[in-house]
């Protein structure tokens, strides 16, 4: 594909979070702060699960794969960031744009199914107890989860591409980091067509992967109000409630910024709503599965004691 067919583009300046200067050093410390924290719990979440055995079920296999989507897709926008905050200009060149975009889109897209397998894992080990070994066995585990990376490289793949196809002729980007939407506003030609392919796409993905979330949890629901024990029921909710935390959060922020027309909200309403699902949540879905979750607490305290001893 010939650039000179396309684009004449060779760099794009990111517009970033804020134009007063005097905001720049304290952005930088607070996505700094974030951006540890991020790297320290996921990693230190992967770390627990792969130390401790009693962990070794579908469930961690799963959660040990959404931290490093985490890790990933955070990473792919925040150092970035953190570098423009003290950059005369936030420049970014079209090469680096586009391995931006399709980078995110892949890890933001796998975000979306891990949430779906987990949910499905949650349904049977409630609704199916006595076949959850056989149903989530070690190979369909690694199948769910490497369908979950191939959706993510599909998705990216096709809606990339799409942006490449596309003339540019101004390249003050109005965001942060290279997303499709403002990336579409600097287009010369109409972006009609390529909109409402964009819109489909997370349209599916957002809407499919959320429906199969709220059957599965429906007939969660049906199955721990069946259970006759107040303790039981406490105990089949509690291993939920974690993974429908962060899913409310996540699909909540993603479907504010890709489910609706282009002017229906002001800039500092998407940012607000990317920085929190770029950035925010990829922080809070371990200390969400940590603290929550009873096993998890179990197994910090064991590897502690294992350290001091």
């Amino acid at each position: 594909m010939a650039a000179e067919n396309h684009s004449t583009v060779t760099e794009f300046i990111l517009g970033g979070l804020t134009n007063r200067p005097e905001f720049q050093i304290p952005l930088l410390f607070l996505f700094l702060w974030i951006y540890t924290v991020t790297m320290v719990g996921n990693l230190g979440l992967i770390t627990l699960i792969y130390l401790n055995s009693q962990l070794h079920t579908p469930m961690y296999f799963f959660l040990r794969n959404l931290s490093f989507v985490d890790i990933c897709y955070s990473s792919v926008i925040t150092p970035k960031m953190l570098v423009n905050f003290v950059s005369e200009k936030n420049s970014i060149s079209y090469v680096g744009c586009m391995l931006q975009l399709y980078f995110f889109l892949v890890f933001v897209i796998a975000e979306c199914y891990m949430l779906t397998v987990m949910a499905y894992d949650r349904y049977v080990a409630i609704c199916s107890p006595l076949l959850y070994n056989i149903i989530m066995s070690h190979q369909i585990c690694f199948l769910l989860v490497a369908v979950v990376y191939l959706m993510g490289f599909i998705g990216s793949t096709i809606e990339t591409g799409l942006m490449l196809n596309l003339s540019y002729c101004e390249i003050l980007i109005s965001h942060y980091f290279c997303d499709i939407l403002p990336l579409m506003k600097l287009s010369c030609s109409s972006t009609y067509d390529i909109e409402m392919t964009v819109f489909f796409f997370a349209g599916f993905n957002i809407i499919v992967t959320s429906f199969t979330v709220l059957v599965s949890y429906a007939f969660i629901l049906s199955s721990i109000l069946h259970i006759n024990s107040r303790e039981g029921r406490s105990k089949a909710f509690s291993t939920c409630s974690s993974h429908l935390t962060a899913v409310g959060l996540f699909y909540g922020s993603t479907a504010f910024m890709y489910l609706k027309p282009s002017t229906a909200s002001s800039l500092a309403q998407e940012n607000v709503a990317s920085i929190f699902y770029t950035t925010v949540i990829p922080m809070l879905n371990p200390l969400i599965y940590s603290l929550r979750n009873k096993e998890v607490k179990a197994a910090m305290q064991r590897t502690l004691r294992r350290k001091v001893s």
